[in-house]
């Protein structure tokens, strides 16, 4: 394997899981004491603990963290909150929507690195191949989860703004 090509990789994946541990986080706070903040919270936190397992995986292969990735995950996250909502204060009816559609697509980036390195468990002893396939699964389950609320949050929030549109 090339190490200095994993390193890279592998620390573009930390820069991601920074960011969505952080935006999974914010949302299981925001929705805390709703049915979703219920569905969301166990995911933010099994989120947090992929960003752990990953951390857990470089240091297995010797492979650095690079603290300006991590920080410009954090950065990207923190400048990713002031898109446009169509609100100045509050958050949007769509915020919500937004948030678990860029948690969906941040947990498929991560299957798919979990995946790399299943393959790579092959030619490497390092990588333990069954906490690869634990990560996967996880993986499944929070896209999945992610997915459902995605679409009830979706047409609930269009749904409602048709009607007040008289549409």
């Amino acid at each position: 394997m090339d190490m200095k090509l994993l390193g890279i990789y592998l620390n573009d994946h930390l820069a991601g899981a920074t960011a969505g541990a952080l935006r999974a986080g914010g949302l299981a706070r925001t929705t805390r004491g709703s049915a979703l903040g219920r569905a969301v919270g166990p995911v933010a936190a099994e989120i947090a603990q992929d960003r752990s397992a990953l951390l857990g995986i470089m240091r297995g292969l010797g492979i650095p963290v690079r603290r300006y990735k991590v920080c410009a995950g954090w950065a990207g996250e923190k400048l990713g909150r002031l898109k446009g909502n169509g609100r100045l204060i509050r958050r949007s009816p769509l915020s919500t929507v937004l948030e678990l559609e860029a948690l969906r697509l941040a947990v498929e980036g991560k299957a798919a690195g979990w995946q790399t390195l299943r393959r790579l468990s092959a030619v490497d002893q390092r990588l333990d191949s069954a906490q690869l396939d634990e990560l996967l699964a996880r993986a499944g389950h929070q896209q999945k989860t992610l997915e459902e609320w995605r679409i009830r949050e979706a047409e609930a929030v269009l749904h409602t703004a048709r009607q007040a549109s008289g549409d």
